[in-house]
């Protein structure tokens, strides 16, 4: 089975991206499905519902959702083997901009929009610097020109990626992506023992266990402060 990890910023279209790709994918006769980590709570995994598309939802809670992501993708991974799936694509949470759900190995998508202005790449981290495949939407509601800023920024934030343009409204574009998912070289039998690309953002502060006053004097653990004169 084919994994891919597919990740972005909060609302940059990454459901209706896979949707629109899984249906390119089924029409060649593969079987695909989802699982769909977010933090509170979501309503995508409806969607794929009704698209036939076979999906499991993972809610993360007051749990990080990238280190919850990582706690459950190797149990993920045999639930889509025991459906007997060619591709499993895990959709994260609208993740903070440090985040780094992608895996060594295994395909790696980041979406990007249009809209949330051209220096936003450069503020992305390992989900976007370490992606193979990063795809933009919402260019039908910018001009030509400032698509092509904005996909320049992205290539000299992640040179190796390959950057796609997609609408996720009418799926141009669509069907090049899930050729790309479609790679016999990436399948999957077990990630017990892979890597992550990068390191998970760090943190073990009285703040993660439950703590909520405010102060030094409550502080203990992993806390880093301003330096300011």
């Amino acid at each position: 089975m084919k994994l891919v990890t597919v990740c972005g910023p909060p609302s940059s279209g990454k459901t209706a991206v896979i949707l629109k790709a899984l249906e390119a994918f089924a029409d060649r006769g593969l079987k695909a499905g989802v699982v769909k980590f977010d933090c509170l709570s979501t309503e995508d995994d409806v969607l794929y519902e009704k698209a036939g598309i076979p999906v499991k939802k993972g809610l993360s809670g007051p749990l990080c959702p990238d280190h919850y992501f990582v706690s459950n993708v190797e149990e993920i991974v045999q639930w889509g083997r025991s459906q007997g799936f060619d591709l499993l694509v895990s959709e994260s949470a609208g993740l903070c901009n440090r985040c780094s759900p992608h895996i060594k190995e295994v395909l790696a998508v980041c979406v990007v929009d249009n809209l949330s202005g051209v220096t936003t790449p450069k503020k992305i981290g390992p989900m976007l610097k370490m992606a193979d495949i990063v795809v933009i939407t919402k260019g039908d509601i910018v001009s030509q020109a400032e698509r092509e800023v904005f996909a320049s920024r992205v290539a000299a934030v992640n040179p190796k990626a390959a950057v796609l343009h997609v609408n996720g409204l009418t799926g141009q574009g669509a069907f090049e992506l899930s050729s790309l998912f479609d790679d016999e070289e990436r399948e999957v039998e077990s990630l017990i023992g892979y890597q992550l690309r990068f390191t998970m953002p760090s943190a073990l502060c009285s703040y993660c266990l439950g703590e909520t006053r405010i102060g030094e004097s409550y502080q203990m653990g992993n806390v880093r402060k301003m330096k300011i004169d």
